[in-house]
């Protein structure tokens, strides 16, 4: 074909269908990919053909003629039968404004065929009918520039009569068994599309929750670890016995605490009754050391009683901070447990959603 003589004047993409010739029935892809798919136009024999190239040879070659008509099945699929070729062609778009540029760029074309054929059959002169088309232009499939002098005879120019009545009910039924089939092709490849849309999201939601839980899960081990440690440091300090401050030496235990305090008590009973007891001669001397032994055993008892409070209070501060650790590794093993369970869940979905992959 020569590109001088046989300009595009619109150009698409879509995947192309045609109808099976043994059943009439099914459509048959011409390929896995979407294919150009353009409108051009012989300006030397004024001729409109829809072309589009697979590989090496021209998938489609359907010369436009007046009684053609182009039929949306669909939001995205359209189609129309050509009776010189013998068959019917199926486009399916990516979306409906694709099928709606298509086909109204086909009734443009046919109508363009239509004022071709009057002024030709008038023996008038006739100038280029595609240069008045308003359409969105994109430029030419390289396929459809390249073809070499041994496919000249798939673009040839073809005559444009009109099908008989047999041909035209043939034509008719071929549209109405291929709709039945295309509807229910259709309808299964947009839905293995959006089910392979969905399929590749999922997975890529799972990959990152998977990450995210994997960086939680070693977050919980950390703190875990941790509080183990604490709660091990605590037991260490409750184990150990308390320092003491009094002159006595600091292993004194709570327990000696106690019992030097009773002493201490029933020696300050003995003396004050001792000191408080009739004598016969009582001697002022012994009498005041009496008194100063019972004041510093007063103040002995005293500061004992201070320091029998004090650790008293450190042993419920030791408890209270240990029972607090306790809580702090329960709750921290209880949440290490539910994100384990439900990274052990993640996984499982994972797996699911694999196998449906494959």
């Amino acid at each position: 074909m020569s590109t001088a003589r046989e300009q595009p004047i619109f150009s698409t993409r879509a995947h192309v269908f045609q109808i099976d010739p043994a059943t009439k029935r099914n459509w048959i892809p011409a390929g896995k990919h979407a294919l150009t798919v353009s409108y051009f136009y012989d300006a030397t024999r004024n001729v409109y053909r829809i072309i589009s190239i697979g590989g090496a040879k021209a998938i489609i070659n359907s010369t436009v003629t007046p009684n053609m008509t182009f039929t949306k099945t669909s939001q995205k699929f359209g189609q129309w039968a050509d009776s010189r070729a013998n068959t019917v062609y199926g486009l399916g778009f990516a979306s409906e404004q694709h099928l709606t540029q298509f086909a109204e760029k086909f009734q443009e074309v046919k109508e363009a065929a239509r004022l071709a054929r009057e002024k030709s059959q008038d023996g008038g002169e006739l100038t280029s009918p595609a240069l008045g088309l308003t359409a969105h232009q994109v430029p030419p499939s390289p396929l459809v520039s390249a073809n070499g002098p041994g496919d000249e005879k798939l673009f040839r120019s073809q005559s444009a009569d009109v099908p008989g009545p047999a041909e035209r009910e043939r034509l008719k039924k071929m549209l109405s068994e291929g709709s039945v089939g295309e509807v229910q092709w259709e309808a299964e490849f947009f839905a293995l599309q959006d089910s392979n849309n969905k399929l590749a999201g999922a997975l890529r939601e799972a990959n990152a929750a998977a990450a995210q839980w994997r960086q939680q899960l070693e977050a919980q081990r950390a703190e875990a670890e941790r509080l183990r440690q604490r709660v091990a440091e605590l037991e260490a300090q409750a184990a150990a016995e308390p320092p003491s401050s009094s002159e006595e030496g600091p292993g004194q235990s709570l327990e000696q605490l106690e019992a030097l305090v009773q002493t201490r008590d029933q020696e300050i009973q003995t003396l004050k009754s001792q000191t408080g007891g009739p004598r016969e001669a009582p001697d002022a001397a012994e009498r005041e050391e009496t008194q100063q032994k019972v004041q510093d055993l007063e103040t002995r008892n005293a500061e004992l009683e201070h320091q029998l409070r004090a650790m008293e209070r450190s042993l419920e501060e030791a408890r209270a901070e240990r029972e607090r650790a306790r809580a702090e590794v329960g709750r921290a093993a209880q949440l290490l447990d539910v994100r384990l369970f439900e990274l052990s869940e993640l996984r499982e979905g994972l797996a699911r959603l694999a196998e449906g992959a494959h």
